[in-house]
């Protein structure tokens, strides 16, 4: 599995597996399969209201711990300083880890939902930083954090975010904030790759699909690779989670 090195140093692999609505016996199930078919970057979030079931997935899956990078999000309705830590050590205790690869703020603050946004996003960054200097989480990063928000964080912040997790894919994938990431060292990870089922109707990739003898769901993962984001794939069907980790043997 090829990886992507990140501005502090650590690595993560540029497929991983997505699991908005994975929740139940189905969603452990789901992701014990895609562990067992190599995927070892596992993606949640609070708000997914299934850190339980992921943390039971890789304590039942043989896998050692060392060896599977776990991304959760705080909630914006939890940022702030002293919330931000509340709201961290109730997704470690949920998940059952004694620490979090990767954690990410799940939305910035904005002026619609925050007086002062910088400062809350701000403080909520700041209690991050302290969690990874204590060792409870490796890398930290952001998530639908456009320039302005990026900008406003860069006043205050020590550290610059190792990801930013937003919106990308063939049918929309933000090119000047991509631009100004990959300027700053930010990697770039793509949520939703596959559009939301959107990209199966395009004449466009299916006709590149059938040039590859690949399907769309390939070409849109091997896309977004080539560009050095990493993308999180969701799925339940057994040949679905098979068929998006197998992007490597073509090249577009």
């Amino acid at each position: 599995m090829k990886e992507i090195v990140l501005n502090d140093g650590n690595k993560i692999p540029i497929i991983g597996f997505g699991t908005y609505k994975t929740t139940e016996q189905e969603g452990i199930q789901s992701i014990k399969n895609a562990l067992e078919m190599g995927y070892r970057l596992i993606d949640t979030a609070a708000k997914y209201d299934n850190e339980k079931e992921v943390g039971k997935a890789i304590n039942e899956s043989g896998i050692e711990r060392k060896d599977i990078i776990v991304t959760t999000k705080l909630w914006r309705e939890n940022l702030g300083y002293e919330e931000t830590k509340k709201a961290f050590d109730k997704s470690l205790k949920t998940l059952g880890l004694d620490y979090i690869d990767l954690y990410l703020i799940h939305w910035p603050a904005n002026s619609k939902n925050y007086t002062n946004w910088q400062k809350a996003n701000a403080d909520s960054w700041r209690a991050l930083e302290e969690l990874q200097a204590n060792g409870k989480i490796k890398s930290i990063g952001v998530s639908n954090f456009w320039q302005e928000h990026l900008e406003a964080l860069f006043q205050t912040a020590n550290i610059i975010p190792a990801v930013n997790q937003i919106e990308f894919h063939p049918g929309y994938w933000q090119a000047d904030l991509t631009a100004f990431c990959k300027k700053n060292s930010i990697t770039i990870e793509s949520w939703s790759p596959l559009a939301r089922g959107k990209v199966f109707g395009n004449k466009v990739l299916q006709a590149i699909a059938k040039e590859h003898h690949k399907s769309i769901s390939q070409i849109c993962l091997r896309w977004i690779t080539q560009h050095e984001t990493i993308a999180i794939p969701k799925s339940s069907t057994f040949h679905r989670i098979q068929e998006n980790i197998s992007i490597f043997d073509f090249k577009l």
